[in-house]
């Protein structure tokens, strides 16, 4: 799922008509026109918009969309991760099914909806889904298929879900791939307490296998999502969606 690209010029994931200095660990401030020659910039790592709260060591703060979330047993802050938009991961890497590159056993990112007209949950979940399975499980931003490729998916769940107090909707894959057990892949959508409630999207994605996290913390970590200052706003599994699988 995860991996560590070398050093170099890559498409930048927030701006893709530019390229963007991957230093090998993180991002950089350094960019440029797809056309211009590389240079040589002086490594200037990103600080990680996942943050620890200063109240609550073990929760884990997204600022920009106004919510916390729980950092549970396994898990930690992403450190010298690639992707853009990690709340956390499970801790270490380990090398990938397909015998290049390494991975990581589960992950969790978090971001604004901002390039959409649509604005239900339902719909967003629903969207997401299969790009988030082809990220997580198909192939990496350098063309490799780190677990052999993503040979079907079937729906283990989908439905209505409150999060932080909000009318949110899930949809979660079972995933094959072509090495290694495959995994979960889970889409959640839900609109943002704070600023204009554009929705905010959570993705999780979960190795299969025993060495890959409890499928159970995707409901745990969802319950656990809060809106900044208000502990006792209810998140959780909606009553249509059932036990975790």
């Amino acid at each position: 799922m995860s991996l560590t690209p070398p050093p170099g010029w890559y498409p930048d994931p927030h701006a893709p008509h530019r390229q963007r200095w991957w230093d090998g660990t993180a991002w950089t401030e350094h960019r440029r026109a797809p056309e211009t020659t590389p240079g040589s910039p002086e490594p200037t790592p990103e600080a990680s918009t996942s943050k620890p709260s200063a109240d609550d060591p073990a929760v884990v703060e997204d600022q920009l969309n106004g919510i916390t979330f729980p950092l549970r047993d396994g898990w930690v802050r992403p450190q010298h991760v690639a992707q853009d938009d990690v709340v956390m991961t499970t801790d270490g890497t380990y090398d990938c099914p397909a015998g290049v590159g390494l991975c990581r056993h589960g992950m969790v990112f978090s971001r604004t909806v901002t390039e959409n007209d649509e604005k239900s949950p339902e719909a967003l979940a629903k969207a997401d889904i299969p790009e988030a399975a082809d990220e997580a499980y198909d192939r990496d931003r350098l063309g490799r298929e780190l677990h052999g490729g993503l040979e079907s998916h079937q729906v283990v769940k989908s439905g209505p879900v409150a999060v932080a107090g909000r009318a949110g909707y899930l949809v979660r894959w079972r995933v094959k791939t072509g090495k290694g057990p495959g995994g979960y892949v889970q889409s959640l959508a839900f609109p943002s307490s704070v600023g204009t409630e554009s929705p905010v999207l959570v993705r999780y994605v979960f190795d299969a296998g025993e060495d890959g996290p409890p499928l159970a913390d995707m409901d745990r970590i969802t319950q656990g999502i809060r809106p900044f200052g208000d502990a006792d706003t209810g998140g959780g599994v909606g009553s249509s969606i059932g036990p975790a699988d």
